[in-house]
């Protein structure tokens, strides 16, 4: 018979039998002998994964004052449901209830016992704000769903579960507001999620390539920790999915200028959120273009800077043996070799070394005239300008764009700059997240809609949500 259809019978000797065969690895696998009202009934469950005092209080001692004329309506307090399918029971076992199995029936009762390890909440460490919420998602999908209906405290928020993993069973929800978000966006990512074709679901990273089919060097999906964030992002129309054991949420469809927006900034007054953004995208173009502009200025173009700044570049480069193009990728991947040290150390002593490394290395390499002066001033702006936007996958995307960049600069000069910026411009204008276009406003000329994205303007102004999204209801207020 098919594993999918195999059943328990009306024998406790054969049902025990098959939980042994199944679980005959597992040496936390439990069967304790609970004897009920003078008949045989055992008690199984996986000893790592639940809570022995739970099992004790709601469990064993209410099934031990059971009598024959009350045990339907006692029954019914303590156990969540009852079933004879083999394959049920496993999964139910695997997350952490305890099964009940009986003389003379095919149907186990199985009563809620989970006790997983969890870490507290705390703010996530890579999404920091000053003002506002400072509580973020964990390990647990539970407490994750938790925290955003915390938020939305509304029936209309809509959760669905998928498994996902054909070892690892890796429970996922895809949440969403059912009045507001696209149905047609809903099903394109459900049709995703029901899809998938793994055995082991290993981090959001992992699950979002299978969601979203994205070849680009930009990401196509929201990931975050934040469950403000989250729940502003559904509130727009947009869709999260969370596995369990993972603290992330991804969101979707997401487009460029979602990668700068932070919470921070509706914490503030809207002139300094408007600020602060110009100086996100004004980071990201300092991060893509800053060494190559160094790099044509020095090699093609050195007739546009002053005389005085021509005469300084020139004698800092003046004992340095190779091009500007090999001075700008050594030091870069210098720097990109220093961010990966710090973040595997302890985090005592990451700081020291990606300070004093800079430093030590910095110093070393221009009084060996291996580096001019000026490279380092660049790489070290450069460095600056990438820590500036707000979402890490963003961040990254920005400083592997800058390399091929510096080469065209190398080889055209502005001319390759220019060509290579033009390509990027067509590349997310064609770019979509489900459907979305990836570069809206822009892409679209929705003029209109940029009061939320390069500009935070006033919050009374923010009378309907995001075109983008194609929500079912735009206006978000009353009027």
């Amino acid at each position: 018979m098919d594993k999918e259809t195999l059943v328990f019978t009306n024998s406790l000797e054969e049902n025990l039998l098959q939980l042994r065969e199944v679980f005959v690895y597992s040496e936390d696998f439990i069967i304790d002998y609970t004897p009920i009202n003078g008949e045989d009934a055992f008690l199984v469950y996986i000893e790592s994964i639940v809570d022995k005092k739970t099992i004790e209080q709601r469990v064993i001692k209410p099934l031990h004052i059971m009598n024959s004329s009350d045990e339907k309506s006692k029954r019914t307090e303590t156990f969540v449901t009852e079933s004879n399918s083999v394959k049920e029971i496993t999964s139910r076992l695997l997350n952490g209830n305890c099964v009940l199995l009986k003389r003379g029936t095919d149907l186990l009762l199985v009563f809620e016992a989970a006790a997983f390890e969890s870490r507290s909440i705390k703010e996530p460490a890579s999404e920091g704000v000053i003002r506002g919420s400072h509580d973020g998602f964990i390990e647990s999908l539970s407490t994750n769903i938790s925290l955003i209906r915390k938020r939305l405290q509304n029936p209309k928020l809509k959760i669905k579960y998928f498994t996902i993993g054909t070892e690892s069973n890796t429970k996922v929800a895809m949440i969403y507001l059912d009045h507001i978000a696209n149905t047609s966006t809903v099903q394109k990512i459900q049709e995703k999620l029901l899809s998938i074709d793994i055995d082991y679901v290993m981090a959001p990273g992992h699950l979002e390539e299978f969601i979203s089919s994205n070849t680009s060097i930009f990401p196509t999906m929201l990931s975050t920790e934040r469950a403000d964030r989250t729940a502003a992002n559904l509130m727009d129309g947009r869709v999260a999915i969370i596995a369990d054991s993972s603290p992330g949420a991804l969101i979707a469809p997401s487009t460029f200028f979602t990668f700068f927006q932070s919470p921070d900034d509706y914490n503030n007054r809207p002139y300094f959120g408007s600020f602060i953004r110009f100086l996100r995208i004004f980071g990201f173009l300092i991060t893509v273009m800053l060494p190559a502009l160094y790099i044509a200025i020095v090699s093609f173009h050195y007739e546009i800077l002053p005389t005085e700044i021509v005469f300084s570049i020139k004698s800092s480069l003046e004992y340095v043996p190779y091009p500007p193009l090999i001075e700008a990728f050594a030091m870069q991947i210098t720097l990109e070799i220093l961010r990966e040290a710090s973040l595997r150390l302890p985090s005592r002593i990451s700081q020291t070394i990606g300070v004093v490394g800079g430093l030590v290395i910095g110093t070393a390499v221009v009084e060996a005239n291996l580096v001019s002066n000026t490279m380092i001033i660049v790489v070290a702006i450069t460095a600056i300008s990438s820590f500036i936007v707000p979402i890490t996958e963003m961040g990254s995307a920005i400083r592997l764009l800058g390399f091929p960049f510096m080469l065209l600069a190398s080889m055209l000069g502005f001319i390759g700059i220019s060509f290579f910026l033009m390509y990027v411009l067509i590349h997310l204008c064609k770019l979509e997240s489900f459907g979305t276009p990836y570069f809206s406003p822009l892409s679209t000329l929705s003029w209109n809609e940029l009061k939320d994205t390069i500009i935070r303007a006033p919050a009374p102004t923010f009378t309907l949500r995001p075109r983008d999204t194609q929500p079912k209801k735009r206006r978000k207020t009353k009027g």
